[in-house]
């Protein structure tokens, strides 16, 4: 069973960082990522790396944040700098994974508050 465990959330003062983590019981993970969902909002892909440390970041988060990944450890990670009231939301880790088909998995989300 694969299970990603997020953690690192929590409240900040806007300007502030914060880091989060994820780790993943499982291996070989392709793709890995942190995704956000703000009330009454979409789900929005926030970052994602390939195993090859390939980064793609979303427009609002380039130049603040930072994607990395340890892929002995099966850990990703989210540096958060900068941040600002608009990045609350409840951040989830994401990861696929190739066993004959491909399998998406989902962290079970990690509460970032940015107060003015």
């Amino acid at each position: 069973q694969v299970q990603l465990v997020e953690s690192g959330g929590g409240l900040v003062q806007a300007g502030g960082s914060l880091r989060l983590s994820c780790a993943a019981s499982g291996s070989g993970f392709s793709i890995m990522g942190w995704y956000r969902q703000a009330p009454r909002k979409q789900r929005e892909l926030v970052a994602t790396i390939t195993s090859g440390g390939q980064t793609n970041y979303a427009d609002s988060v380039k130049g603040r944040f930072t994607i990395s990944r340890d892929n002995v450890k099966n850990t990703v990670y989210l540096q958060m700098g900068s941040l600002t009231p608009e990045d609350t939301a409840v951040y989830y880790c994401y990861g696929n994974v190739r066993r004959g088909r491909w399998y998406d998995y989902w962290g079970q989300g990690t509460q970032v508050t940015v107060s003015s």
